[in-house]
């Protein structure tokens, strides 16, 4: 792993659409909107783009924390995209502040950390499991 500056940046886009809403994950009484578990798959995959540049190509990072705050509701169509900011590097730990948008306006926010993996010795620990 190379040095991952604080203040890298990445981001990840989606078009939503039907399977991303809320309905389809919980209640279907619910109204067609962009589902919070959805939001943080944009939130974690734009973290993880922002320190890929950094990672060696036996290395990835996964998710260990998120803190997420869902603020507005995102209707089928619109682009929901995250930002992500590196805020700290401890070690293999880093720290993100993401935001998400839409077409109109923010609808979400969240602290997040990932810890960064060897490929090899994650597999290796998994199938210990049984996985």
């Amino acid at each position: 792993m190379q040095p991952i500056p604080v203040g890298a940046k990445g981001s990840f886009s989606l078009v939503v659409t039907p399977e991303h809403l809320a309905n389809r994950f919980k209640d279907t009484m619910l109204p067609p909107v962009f589902a919070t578990p959805v939001m943080i798959m944009i939130m974690e995959n734009a973290a993880l783009n922002a320190i890929k540049p950094y990672l060696d190509t036996n290395e990835s990072a996964v998710g260990t924390r998120v803190n997420v705050i869902h603020l507005a509701a995102t209707p089928v169509g619109m682009t929901a995209t995250a930002h992500a900011v590196v805020t700290k590097v401890d070690g293999r730990r880093i720290e993100f502040q993401v935001d998400a948008t839409d077409d109109i306006e923010k609808i979400g926010t969240a602290t997040h950390e990932r810890m960064v993996i060897d490929m090899a010795k994650f597999s290796e620990k998994l199938k210990k499991k049984g996985g």
